[in-house]
């Protein structure tokens, strides 16, 4: 059971900018409870931030489709099956990035997750960007369990159904709670691997495996576990 605390947001002197972008001199938040996080902006960036998720996925999917088509002559050739992963990965990648994007600027060039800011306690601290997020986060997920459950098991198995599972009940459990973003922010960071892991798909679809780009990709990979290990 999440213990509770009371708490609103703290607009300082630059008012809502340092809300939706919390940098150097500007006031977080105090500790909410379970109930009081669900306030008037949570209302309507929760479910927002959600359908943008989807639509977001649904978007980059299509696009992708239409990208490969035009300028990757191996797409057209691949069966109906590798075309709708090819795309897939296309989202995943978008996500991914774009999750890896947010988590850097919120935990390292924000002052969000400073130490000694404010008198927040870490675990309480969060954002409309952070809440905006995860919500977008719990959208990418939705959809892409939703495909592999549809086209179950091309896209992926079990493990697939649990990591996705696991990682929706997360994110949901820290944005209604308020609580843990942080945490939640250094996992979504290694997302950083994805772009690497789904280049290498495909890399290996389109038969570049002793191609020099694989290689370095490869290299990449590595690394980039390697720091996302070393901070988590």
């Amino acid at each position: 059971m999440v213990s509770k605390s009371r708490g609103a947001f703290c607009f300082s002197s630059c008012g809502a900018f340092d809300l939706w972008f919390p940098g150097r001199g500007s006031q977080v938040i105090e500790e909410q409870d379970m109930d009081g996080n669900f306030g008037p902006m949570e209302r309507v960036v929760w479910p927002v931030s959600v359908v943008s998720g989807i639509i977001m996925c649904k978007m980059v999917y299509d696009i992708t489709g239409w990208i490969s088509t035009l300028y990757f002559k191996g797409y057209n050739v691949l069966s109906k099956a590798q075309q709708i992963e090819w795309n897939n990965r296309g989202f995943s990648t978008f996500h991914a990035i774009l999750a890896a994007a947010v988590s850097f600027y919120l935990l390292v060039v924000s002052d969000l997750f400073k130490d000694n800011f404010l008198d927040v306690p870490m675990i309480g601290r969060k954002s409309v960007v952070s809440d905006a997020m995860f919500g977008i986060s719990i959208g990418y997920f939705l959809s892409d369990l939703a495909m592999i459950l549809w086209l179950y098991p091309a896209l992926g198995g079990k493990e697939y159904i649990l990591h996705h599972g696991l990682s929706l009940y997360a994110i949901f459990l820290s944005l209604i709670s308020g609580k843990a973003q942080a945490y939640i922010l250094m996992v979504l960071f290694s997302e950083i691997t994805t772009p690497f892991v789904n280049l290498r798909w495909y890399l290996d679809l389109a038969g570049q495996k002793n191609s020099m780009l694989y290689l370095y990709n490869g290299i990449a990979l590595f690394f980039g576990w390697l720091v996302c290990k070393s901070l988590l």
